[in-house]
């Protein structure tokens, strides 16, 4: 840990600005939180996918085991939970299913479940549960039940111009860059039908031109994201699970896609990370074709244990997520033959895992036309090129923290 083995840490990295970096306000939110679930579950039984999962880690002794001492853990650590056992944490994730996370300038916590889970899913035992097939299978029906809600007129809670909550604030607004956005301010709920509506929000005509339409060799960013890490020289195979992350083609791609890996060996790979608060749609970085394109069943919240017992929630594991997460992989020909395939790689973790691709095989895009998204929030998203394709980055070492991202649409690289 950061201050000392003995004390808990008062401070994380957190990339993206999805939840506070002082530990204090995480933790007053979670007790809050608790709090709030304590007082529904006195009213309502638990809902049947919580029920469920409940029903999966008590009824397995070896996962009743693990999350109970990674609960356990935690606590012993000195951090505040705002729970002590497995049926106070499943009380509040039911609670969190009716959740629509409001305006904050200073305390965000955009990933509610993440701030939840957020110490016991990086303690010794935690890590077994979390990589669980069976945990997360399960883990994905609470998450897309909870995405329904949201995708409803009852998430629409702080669609408003409310203060401090509000999203139509003035200080939200501002925050948001919300005037480059499609929305109606004279309409009820800004003329949104629900939260994700709000979410997935589309920039107005010529807010993200695209740079250089018609020149194949201006590669330009499919997400507005801010730069994490570029590597050269991608091995089809290798060990992401340690604490420097490589990149494993065959594991990002899938083993059932190894052919389609085995192109990309010795290529080029950018990395890029999303905020809470920008845009969450994905657009084509070439012009060209798409010949792949399928979603990837993984994991939520899993952390690379080599990070130790602080890795930043999971912005320290953002290269060994890419091999782990629930993802969605689109590969496009290029029209320029001397670029050929480019393989986009969007990966969704913890409750930002909705992965929607609305393009489809065999359908020709322009360089900047849309092919997807991510509901409620986005992570963190992979372009790879083949060897030798690339010429330039814009964006150049070393990669600060939350640096202002790249816009969607803008140039990203040069292709040789």
């Amino acid at each position: 840990m950061s201050e000392g083995k003995n004390r808990p840490v008062s401070q994380r990295r957190r990339l993206g600005g999805w939840m506070p970096g002082e530990e204090k306000k995480v933790a007053a939110f979670r007790r809050d939180l608790a709090l709030r679930a304590r007082a529904r579950r006195a009213n309502a039984p638990l809902s049947s996918v919580v029920q469920d999962l409940s029903n999966l880690v008590t009824g397995d002794a070896v996962l009743r085991m693990h999350l109970t001492r990674a609960i356990e853990e935690a606590l012993e650590a000195g951090y505040d939970l705002g729970y002590a056992s497995i049926d106070e944490l499943f009380d509040i994730v039911d609670y969190i299913t009716t959740y629509t996370p409001p305006f904050s300038m200073d305390e965000p916590v955009m990933t509610p479940l993440n701030a939840v889970l957020d110490w016991p899913m990086c303690m010794p035992s935690g890590y077994a549960v979390f990589r669980d097939q069976a945990f997360n299978a399960q883990l994905r029906r609470v998450l897309g039940y909870w995405c329904s809600y949201l995708a409803g007129p009852h998430s629409r809670t702080h669609l408003n111009s409310g203060e401090p909550e509000g999203w139509f604030s003035m200080k939200a607004a501002e925050r948001i860059g919300l005037s480059q956005f499609m929305w109606l301010p004279d309409e009820p709920y800004g003329g949104f039908d629900s939260w994700n509506a709000f979410f997935t929000r589309r920039f107005r005509d010529g807010m993200r031109p695209v740079a250089a339409p018609h020149d194949h060799k201006v590669i330009v960013s499919a997400c507005e994201a801010s730069p994490f890490s570029v590597k050269n020289d991608v091995k089809l195979s290798d060990r992401f699970w340690v604490k420097q992350q490589p990149y494993s083609l065959v594991d990002m791609l899938t083993r059932g896609e190894a052919e389609l890996a085995a192109r990309f060996v010795g290529g080029t790979l950018y990395q890029g990370y999303l905020s809470g608060f920008n845009y969450h749609r994905w657009h084509a970085p070439v012009a060209g074709t798409i010949v792949r394109a399928y979603n990837v069943d993984g994991t939520y919240y899993s952390d690379a244990d080599a990070q130790g017992e602080d890795p930043g929630g999971l912005n320290d594991s953002q290269g060994y997520t890419t091999a782990v997460a629930a993802r969605a992989v689109i590969v496009m020909a290029c029209d320029d033959p001397s670029i050929g395939e480019v393989a986009c790689v969007f990966v969704g973790m913890a409750e930002v895992s909705s992965c929607q691709i609305t393009a489809r095989v065999g359908q020709r895009l322009k360089k900047g036309d849309e092919i997807g998204m991510f509901q409620y929030g986005g992570s963190t998203y992979c372009v790879i090129f083949h060897p030798g394709v690339i010429d330039s980055f814009v964006p150049r070492p070393p990669y600060h923290d939350d640096v202002p991202p790249i816009k969607v649409n803008a140039h990203l690289a040069t292709a040789r």
